[in-house]
């Protein structure tokens, strides 16, 4: 089940992480999230989020917010620990094409669609994917993942940084 790790009240970001840390790499998104969490205090109206592996249950945080940043494993086609960002309709293509290689219940592209179908899609989206080298067993990403989840964390405090700066 989903864990908010920081409810801030009336929270105008969701910085939501994803993935199975018992399948190494594809814990990565969790692993960026809650190190963000533990030290945000520069971004106030942030809720921080642990999605896990994702489910409907997660359909209501991402429909209160009015920007939403996911973090999370994906197809890349490129090296393992490879860093790309997707905001909005670049995000929008990403998930809906099936390059998002998943192993979570629902997928993010679904989790969209709830939010669509109830007209309360978040303005400003974003998704930081983070090019996986294996999904098997274990606790620990791989080095390289582990080298591209700094860069993912520059990326979403990049991405809340220039949000702060547009209406």
């Amino acid at each position: 089940m989903p864990t908010a790790l920081i409810d801030a009240p009336c929270s105008h970001t969701l910085v939501l992480g994803l993935g199975n840390t018992l399948l190494s790499d594809e814990g990565a998104g969790v692993y960026v999230v809650r190190t963000l969490a533990a030290h945000s205090a520069d971004f106030p109206g942030v809720q921080w989020m642990d999605g896990g592996t994702l489910g409907f249950a997660l359909a209501d945080a991402v429909v209160q917010a009015h920007a939403l940043i996911v973090v999370d494993t994906a197809n890349l086609e490129a090296p393992a620990g490879t860093v790309r960002v997707f905001e909005d309709a670049a995000m929008d293509e990403f998930v809906s094409t099936g390059k998002k290689s998943s192993v979570h219940e629902v997928s993010l592209n679904d989790l969209l669609a709830v939010a669509l179908l109830e007209d309360r899609l978040p303005r400003r989206r974003a998704l930081v994917g983070i090019q996986p080298l294996s999904l098997d067993w274990g606790e620990q990403p791989s080095a390289a993942v582990q080298a591209g989840m700094l860069q993912a964390a520059e990326a979403v405090k990049h991405i809340l940084q220039r949000w702060q700066h547009v209406p």
